[in-house]
């Protein structure tokens, strides 16, 4: 992939206007949203590992609200206007059987944040069984993944992983 990378990990966020910058992650249960505003050119990712805070009676979606939040006041601050941003989320694997169903709860409330603050969603891949490796042009809003099914999510990307599997290119 042609750029500077800058990966980011769980809990995290970069908003960026440079024409050679390119953000990534790692997902497996996480979500990551792609934000990106086409006039002022101007995008970011983040990465939320829990979205939801509680039990079933008392959930709290205040992680993901603040997760998001914090992403778009940063994109306003290089001029983007909310009404203007794009959407393309990704992540909210089931990754082991038996375990909780986290990743299905941060795909719910992803989208239901998208359409609660009328966020036009021009892409996703959310769900399945396997990691995912995403990339994100936030000048351009172009975002790449690849599908690893072999994959070990960990804490933190090593730098220079390499990615094999089936690949998804939105633009």
């Amino acid at each position: 992939m042609n750029g500077v990378r800058h990966v980011i990990t769980q809990g995290e966020h970069m908003v960026s206007n440079e024409p050679d910058l390119y953000i990534s992650t790692l997902l497996g249960s996480c979500v990551a949203c792609c934000l990106w505003d086409p006039i002022a050119m101007v995008g970011g990712m983040n990465h939320m590992l829990l979205t939801q805070h509680g039990d079933a009676a008392r959930h709290s979606d205040l992680a993901g609200i603040n997760a998001m939040e914090m992403l778009i006041n940063d994109l306003q601050k290089r001029d983007a206007l909310r009404s203007r941003l794009q959407a393309k989320v990704f992540g909210g694997a089931q990754m082991f059987d038996g375990l909780s169903r986290i990743g299905a709860a941060n795909c719910s409330f992803v989208l239901e944040y998208l359409a609660r603050e009328s966020i036009i969603c021009t892409g996703q891949s959310l769900g399945g069984d396997s990691a995912r490796y995403i990339a994100f042009w936030p000048r351009t809003g172009v975002a790449r993944q690849k599908i690893r099914k072999d994959a070990i999510v960990v804490e933190k990307p090593c730098p220079g992983i390499e990615t094999t599997g089936n690949d998804l290119e939105l633009f």
